[in-house]
This record gives C-alpha cells, sequence and structure tokens, in this order.
C-alpha cells in the first residue's frame, strides 16, 4: 500500500491499493475510487463496540475497501486542516478527538476511551467519551485547522485550551486545572479550566476547533425578529 496526502488546508489521503489489501473507514467515508474495489459494509466487534461507537457520534456500520486488482481510493477531510498518518505497531494505541478517525488499514481496532475523571469529562473540551484506536496497521486522522507535534518527555506536561488536543499516545495522562486567579477567570479570555497533558508520549493539537468556528460565526448569524 502506499498513500500522499494532497490538497493543502482541505486534504484528501489518496492511497493506492494491492489485490487483496483492504480499508475500513465509517459507513460511506469514501470520496472517490478508481479500479476493482469491493465495498462490504457491516458491523464489527458486537455489541458492545457497536454500542460504543454510537456514543462517540460514529457510524453503527464500517465500510471495508478490498482491492480486487491495483486500484486507487481517496477520503478527504471533513473540515479544513490536516490528515496526519500514524503506523501502530500490534497492541499499541492512540486517544484521540470523537471526530479524528478518517480510514485505517484493515486490522487496526476502533473502540471506545472512557474518561476516568469526571473533571476531564465535564470540562475537558471532549467530554467522557473519546476513541482509542489499536493497531497494527496504518491509521488516517483529521485534525482541524494547523496541526503541531510534542513529544512529551515522562512527566513533562502541555498545558493548552480545552478542545485544543487532537491525539495522544494512549501513554499520556489527560486532565483539567482551574485557571488561577478569579480576574484571569473572568477577563483573560481563556475560560476557566485548562487542559493538561502529561508525557511520555506524542502529542496533536489543533489550532481550530469545530465548535471555536461555530462561536465565531454566530455574532454574524441573522437573528431571529
Amino acid at each position: 500500500m502506499q498513500y500522499n496526502i494532497e490538497g493543502g488546508s482541505l486534504p484528501a489521503v489518496i492511497i493506492n491499493l494491492n489485490a487483496g489489501e483492504t480499508l475500513i473507514s465509517e459507513a460511506g467515508g469514501r470520496t472517490w475510487s478508481r479500479g476493482p474495489i469491493i465495498t462490504d459494509t457491516r458491523t464489527e466487534g458486537g455489541v458492545g463496540k457497536v454500542f460504543g461507537r454510537m456514543l462517540m457520534g460514529e457510524s453503527l456500520f464500517l465500510s471495508y475497501y478490498t482491492a480486487d486488482g491495483p486500484a486507487e481510493i481517496a477520503f478527504a477531510s471533513s473540515f479544513p486542516g490536516k490528515i496526519v498518518a500514524r503506523e501502530l505497531a500490534a497492541g499499541e494505541s492512540i486517544i484521540c478527538q470523537k471526530s479524528a478517525f478518517l480510514c485505517a488499514t484493515y486490522g487496526v481496532e476502533l473502540s471506545m476511551h472512557f474518561q476516568k475523571k469526571i473533571g476531564v469529562g465535564l470540562v475537558g473540551g471532549d467530554g467522557f467519551i473519546m476513541q482509542r484506536i489499536t493497531g497494527p496497521g496504518m491509521v488516517f486522522l483529521e485534525v482541524d485547522g494547523y496541526c503541531r507535534e510534542y513529544e512529551l518527555r515522562p512527566n513533562e506536561q502541555m498545558v493548552c485550551d480545552t478542545g485544543v488536543l487532537a491525539i495522544m499516545d494512549a501513554t499520556c495522562q489527560i486532565d483539567v486545572q482551574a485557571v488561577k486567579g478569579i480576574k484571569n477567570m473572568i477577563f483573560g479570555g481563556e475560560g476557566i479550566f485548562d487542559t493538561v497533558i502529561t508525557g511520555p508520549g506524542k502529542i496533536c493539537l489543533q489550532t481550530m476547533t469545530i465548535a471555536k468556528l461555530a462561536k465565531q460565526m454566530i455574532p454574524y448569524l441573522p437573528q431571529k425578529k
């Protein structure tokens, strides 16, 4: 399998498959294809995983695209940003925001990641439910806006606005902390809580979330009379 990510801030990943190779995505995730590709839509992993996908806001079914010969298939991002490619070893996991998964090679496992800390679930920006993606295989993820990657050392921390964290290694820990100082909370413009990620592991931060864009657009929307 070979791939190329094109399109700048409106990206698509274009993947060339050999006969017998299979990709998975949310149902109907393919944007275009060329060549002999067999599509099969089905559930995977039993009732528990299907219910988990529903809680994550994903489709209940997955599409499987298998090449019956040399073929090309493309998956486009649903929001301006970047597509991140990660190759996961057997048993290696990453934790992502609910909308991050774009597609992956067959064998990659999707499951629900439940935030155990109540504070993180309530004010961390992603709620109690996130995605856990486990290898082996290649996975393609969409990040909103510009994506900045960091490699955190053990116990090194990154403090960011809620909703900015898009992807982190499962070795990282996520928590929330209140902004210090009443004046900072009220007049600082950064909100009341920050997200704190603790290493070791790689993280991907995003500059423009869908929620932030919607908030910026509210003053320009027609008002009901």
